[in-house]
Order: C-alpha cells, then structure tokens, then sequence
C-alpha cells in the first residue's frame, strides 16, 4: 500500500519519474506484480506534441503477452508494412516487415498520447499503481549514501515521496540524472529535424517513406488525413532556415514531394514548424544506489530508425523482470540495477553505432552535396535481393536481445 505521512510526503515501494513510454510500461509491469508503485507526470495530460509515435513489432508483440493486444488494436492507427526510400530519380525497399518473427508483421503510426492513455488505464486495474499528474520531479532525497526519494512540484505544494527505488525516466534533459551527477558521453551529431504536418489526400501514396536529393532529406509518416514531415538539416542550421524565409522553406519541401505543392501553404507560420534537436549519448553508468535510469535518460537515441520509444519500452521489461522480485522481498540490492545495466547495454551500443554511421557518413554527405543522389551499391542489393530486407526489417522492427515478460500478474 502506498502510505500517507502527513500532507506533504507520502512512502511507496517504487517511483517513476516520467509518464512516457519507459515510465509507463515499467509502472505498469511493476504494478502487475503486486509492486506499490507511483509514477509521476509533470504534464496535465498526454496531448503534447510528441514526435514518436511508432509502435514496432516487438512492442505490439508484448502487447500480446499481456493479453491485450486487440484491444489495442482496436484504438486508430495505420499499419507501415515497408519503409521505401526515394533516391533522386530511385525507388528502393528498404525494409519489408513481412517475416519478422513476431505476431504483428508491421508498424504501427499511433499518436504516443492513445499509446499511453492505453497503458495508463491498464494500470489503473492494478491496486497498487497510481498515477500523479501535474507532478515534476524536481530533486532527490538522499539518505546513508543512497537515493531515498524525490522531491515532487505539485500545483497543491511540495512533496516528498520516499520510495526504495526511484526511477528516472524523464527523458534526455533528465532532471533526475543530474541531480545524481551521473556523467553523460555525447557522440556529437551532424543534424538536426523539422518536423511539421501537412494535410493528405486520397490521391496521394499510401506508404510511409523518405525522400532524397541534392542537399535536402525529409521523411514522410501516412497518418491517415495527413502526413507527419521530418525535414533534415544541418545541425544548428535552423537559424539559416528562417533568414530564408518560410516560402523558401515551403518551395523546398514541395521541391522534394511535389504533390504537395497545392497544400504547402497550409504552413503559415513558424511556430507550425517544430525543432527537434537530435542528440546521441549514454550514461557511462545508468544507476547508483536507490537510483535507476532507463529509457532516454539512460541514452538519448536519434530518430532514425524511430527505434528510440521501443529501445526504452525493451528497458522497461527488463527492468520490471529483474526488480520484481527483490522489490517484494525488500531485498533490492545494486547487483539488481547493474544487471539491467548490462543487459540492455549491448543493444544499445549497437544501435546507436548504426545510427552514428548513417549520420555522419550517408546523410551528412547528401546534405553537403549539389549532385542528385543514386542509391548507393548496399541498397541497391535490396531492389535486386528482397530476402536482403528482412536484415534492416529485424533491426528496425525487433532488435537486439529483444525483452518478453517474465513478471507474473497478482491481482
């Protein structure tokens, strides 16, 4: 049971800073298991401006292990079942979902706020999870050289929550983190994303992809009535993309998708033109006594791919798997949180090696140059072998050392 002290500091078994993903799956699986567990959400509500809104295989395929995938289904999404590349004046397959080993052979486009909304009323079925909106962790309490609890803004006061595990799960700016002076190693980036909607049509291609030519990238997501745009620019160059002007900006995207061109305008101004600031970097180490991060705050992954939520989804069960019992017993000890350290490690480190090596070596070339690209010789071994798309299809849609639950359900 989650215990009131008095007005301002309440004591449970396990805290979640951050109502995301990670944050939500883990309180979730650990409310599943008879863990008393709070987690804490600085925003009102879920409907912000979220730029992840992927669900792959593997993650709908832990849906089915809770039971609960057709109902999920059942919530409004659109099903990308290859991701295609247009290359200058080049079709490619990159990716065909199609014989991954899992029940769901394709991703789905869902907005993250119906992902969570989802997770949070499935927890809600649990007696032993709550969910605190409006609720900022802003600080821990320390206590014997060990994390104790976080101190909480709430609009009714201050609060104090003393927990035996608190969780840090509040993305890649994490407050939490800091205040534990974790050390962060940053891989430098060369670019930075725009993203923005445009409304779609009946007529227009039904398949999410990207398109590439001469000094520009932009990515297009199908949802449904319109297309969700991830522009790519130079890292730092959105200052050199407004002294532009927006019209610039707008012949630029029409340039690349020119069945577009009718509704570009329906980009008035820049505040319809969000900056997502890409970062790549990892904990050098992901915990400290009474303290676990997961998730973004663990490693902040680029958007290529869009494997970041599912990588933060993986650590959120393999966390739940490894903490659940030693939380019930009391016997929670550091070995537990170096464990889900090493175990979602490897998977990380190679998909952020992945992602380096597209950066800085394929897309930050296309951004330099002024010659129309060709698909270089790796992708055009997928137009002449399909079966070759079933590699990037694998790293994509389920990854390394994918997570299953193991944590049993009492009610």
């Amino acid at each position: 049971m989650i215990a009131q002290a008095d007005a301002g500091e309440i004591t449970t078994t396990c805290c979640i800073a951050g109502g995301g993903p990670a944050g939500m799956m883990l309180g979730v699986l650990l409310a599943r298991a008879g863990i008393d567990v709070v987690v804490l959400e600085k925003h009102k509500d879920f409907l912000r401006d979220f730029r992840g809104d992927t669900i792959h295989p593997s993650t709908l395929e832990l849906m089915h292990e809770l039971g609960l995938l057709e109902d999920f289904l059942k919530l409004p999404h659109q099903k990308v079942r290859e991701l295609v590349g247009q290359i200058g004046g080049s079709s490619v397959t990159i990716a065909d979902f199609g014989h991954v080993p899992t029940r769901c052979k394709f991703i789905a486009l869902m907005p993250q706020w119906d992902f969570l909304d989802f997770l949070a009323d499935y927890g809600k079925t649990f007696r032993g999870f709550e969910l605190r909106m409006r609720a900022e962790a802003v600080g821990l309490i320390e206590h014997g050289g060990r994390v104790a609890g976080v101190r909480v803004k709430t609009p009714d006061g201050d609060l104090a929550i003393r927990a035996q595990l608190v969780i840090g799960a509040d993305g890649r700016h994490s407050t939490l983190r800091k205040a534990a002076g974790l050390q962060v190693e940053d891989f430098g980036v060369p670019i930075d994303v725009l993203w923005f909607r445009v409304s779609r049509r009946d007529s227009d291609p039904d398949m999410t992809f990207g398109h590439v030519e001469a000094g520009c990238m932009m990515v297009m997501l199908n949802r449904g009535d319109y297309w969700q745009c991830a522009y790519i620019i130079r890292k730092g160059g959105i200052g050199a993309v407004k002294e532009a002007g927006l019209p610039a900006f707008r012949d630029a995207v029409a340039a690349l998708s020119p069945f577009l061109s009718a509704r570009i305008g329906e980009i008035t101004d820049w505040d319809e033109v969000k900056l997502l600031s890409v970062s790549v970097d990892r904990l050098t180490r992901w915990w400290k006594p009474g303290l676990l991060c997961i998730g973004d705050a663990a490693h902040a992954m680029s958007p290529i791919g869009g494997v970041g939520i599912n990588l933060a989804i993986q650590d959120a069960v393999a966390a739940a798997n490894e903490l659940a019992g030693p939380l019930a017993a009391g016997t929670l000890a550091t070995e537990h949180l170096h464990a889900i350290e090493q175990r979602r490690l490897l998977p990380v480190r190679v998909i952020q090696r992945i992602q380096i090596v597209i950066q800085n070596r394929i897309i930050s070339g296309i951004l330099k140059s002024r010659k129309r690209p060709t698909p270089p010789w790796p992708l055009k071994l997928l137009n002449w072998f399909p079966v070759l798309r079933r590699l990037p299809a694998y790293l994509v849609g389920v990854g390394i050392r994918t997570e299953h639950i193991r944590t049993p359900e009492a009610r």
